[in-house]
C-alpha cells in the first residue's frame, strides 16, 4: 500500500492547469458588463495585476479599482471642483477626470516620472507650508518611508485642507508588517506582495495618519458599486483632514 503514502505528482499540476485555463478565459473580461466611472466605458474589464485579478482594468482609460472608487467618491462629494490640487504619481485616466471637474489648479508630481509638473520627493516635499488645498496620494505610501512622507503631506496642506490617501490594507493585521532588512525585489514580492513595496499596512494605518495630526474618516466600496464598476470589495479611501 505504498502508493497511499506517496504524493500524486500529477494532481497539483492538473489543478494549476485548470485554474490557469480559467484565468486565461477571463483574461479579457467575463460576461458580466462593467461601467467605468472615470471614462464611461461600458462592457468587459480586463484582468490585471500579480496575482492576476479578473475584471479590474478598464480598457477605455486603463484605470483600476481605486481610481473608479475615487471617481464615485468625487461624484458623491464634489471633491475636485474649485480646489488647488497636488496629485502624487498621477494616473492619466484619473488626471483627465479631475481636469473635467474644473479644479482651481491642478499640478502633478513624481520623483521619477517625466510627464509631470513637479519633480518632488514625497519624503521631503519642496513646497511651502500650507500651500495646497487637496492632496491625492493613491498607492504611494507603501513604496516610501511613511514616517517622513506623512508629516510632509500634513505640512503642505492648508488649514482645513484634505489629503486623500489610499493604500493596500490587510484589515486582519493589527499592526503594519514591515522589515527594513527585506530589501531584494524577490523578498519584497514574497513579504509585501509587490517588488517595490516596503510594507503591508494593517488596521493601524489610521493611527499612523492620526499621529501626524490628521483627522481621519473613511469611505468604503460596497455593493452594488463593487459589481457594477469593478471595484475591490471593502477598499478604503482615507479622507485625512488638517484641522
Amino acid at each position: 500500500m505504498a502508493f497511499l503514502k506517496s504524493p500524486r505528482p500529477l494532481k497539483p499540476y492538473a489543478r494549476a492547469l485548470r485554474f490557469g485555463l480559467k484565468s486565461l478565459v477571463r483574461l479579457y473580461g467575463s460576461h458580466y458588463p462593467r461601467y467605468c466611472t472615470v471614462c464611461g466605458h461600458e462592457g468587459r474589464f480586463f484582468s490585471y495585476g500579480y496575482p492576476l485579478v479578473a475584471d479590474v482594468l478598464c480598457p477605455g482609460c486603463l484605470t483600476l479599482e481605486r481610481h473608479r472608487a475615487l471617481a464615485i467618491y468625487d461624484e458623491e462629494t464634489n471633491l475636485f471642483a474649485g480646489k488647488d490640487i497636488l496629485h502624487f504619481a498621477p494616473e492619466p485616466g484619473l488626471a483627465k477626470l479631475i481636469l473635467r471637474r474644473s479644479p482651481k489648479s491642478y499640478r502633478t508630481c513624481d520623483l521619477f516620472a517625466e510627464n509631470v509638473d513637479l519633480k518632488i520627493n514625497i519624503e521631503g516635499i519642496d513646497l511651502p507650508d500650507a500651500s495646497v488645498e487637496l492632496v491625492l496620494c493613491l498607492h504611494v505610501l507603501e513604496h516610501v518611508d511613511d514616517k517622513k512622507a506623512m508629516p510632509e503631506l500634513y505640512r503642505i496642506l492648508r488649514s482645513s485642507g484634505v489629503a486623500i490617501v489610499m493604500v493596500p490594507v490587510e484589515e486582519g493585521l493589527d499592526e503594519t508588517y514591515e522589515n527594513p532588512n527585506i530589501k531584494s525585489r524577490g523578498d519584497r514580492l514574497l513579504h509585501f506582495g509587490q517588488e517595490d513595496h516596503v510594507r503591508y499596512y494593517g488596521r493601524d494605518v489610521r493611527d499612523r495618519l492620526r499621529a501626524v495630526g490628521f483627522s481621519v474618516s473613511e469611505w468604503t466600496s460596497r455593493e452594488p458599486q463593487v459589481s457594477r464598476h469593478g471595484l475591490k470589495r471593502g477598499e478604503k479611501i482615507f479622507i485625512c483632514a488638517k484641522n
